[in-house]
């Protein structure tokens, strides 16, 4: 990344050099600098790059005409050079990825390592504002009249989160009991598992299960989708035994 920042910011300061009907020309050393030093400062590479500049004197014979006499025009361009600071870029590369932790434990207590994946497992309240307020629960935009009526949106809603997370919560920690990683969620790609689902993966699953209702002359015929390998696994995480959907399903079969 630094690599490309760098990159970027070198090409505009050729391009600061080039001098075209249109871009400014500078003239003045001190305003030719702080415009490079601009560059870097947008570019996030102040530091990493060496600047030169430099003058070029050209003097051109200008012919006498009317009333002027022949004289030595004097043209002074400025050119500026980079060059990357090697000592500087490899300092800046031993720093790169580097996170400070702090923490009120002592080393007693909690160990680095701990105190890292402490952090990555984290419970972020964010997540659940983000549910509430966009896919899967979408409280807003809101088209309720009453304030008596908003405010039973919103608690049924927060229910509905709650159930989301415990479902969430309640998957990840039987996988984590068993050292285990759930696969098949992913589309495309059914192979690939992970230990920490989604509550919104896990309903997906779910998705493709329907109820069909036929009527024959005097008869009603039901029939529900059989459940998946995937959605049966899903179930037993849960707590929940597969054949209570079984025995709906058996159920649904039967004529009325």
């Amino acid at each position: 990344m630094t690599r490309r920042r760098l990159g970027k910011a070198q090409a505009a300061l050729t391009q600061m050099n080039a001098h075209k009907q249109g871009k400014k020309v500078y003239r003045d050393a001190d305003a030719l600098q702080q415009a490079a030093h601009a560059i870097l400062k947008e570019h996030r590479v102040e530091g990493l790059l060496r600047l030169q500049i430099e003058e070029q004197v050209t003097e051109r014979a200008v012919h006498a005409y009317g009333s002027h006499p022949a004289s030595v025009r004097v043209e002074r361009t400025l050119h500026l050079h980079s060059q990357v600071d090697e000592a500087a870029m490899s300092s800046a590369t031993r720093r790169l990825g580097w996170r400070v932790y702090v923490t009120n434990h002592p080393n007693q207590t909690l160990t680095l390592e701990q105190a890292v994946l402490a952090y990555r497992e984290e419970y972020l309240v964010e997540r659940g504002f983000g549910r509430l307020k966009g896919k899967p629960l979408s409280l807003s935009p809101m088209y309720v009249q009453s304030d008596q009526r908003a405010t039973g949106l919103i608690h049924l809603l927060s229910l509905a989160l709650r159930i989301l997370i415990l479902l969430e919560w309640r998957c990840r920690q039987r996988l984590a009991d068993q050292h285990e990683s759930l696969p098949g969620l992913y589309a495309g790609n059914p192979k690939r598992s992970t230990p920490r689902p989604t509550a919104e993966a896990l309903l997906r699953a779910f998705q493709l299960i329907h109820l069909s209702v036929v009527t024959l002359g005097q008869q009603t015929h039901r029939h529900l989708t059989p459940l998946s390998e995937l959605q049966k696994r899903i179930l037993v995480l849960l707590d929940i035994s597969p054949s209570i959907y079984d025995r709906l399903g058996a159920e649904s079969l039967k004529p009325t």
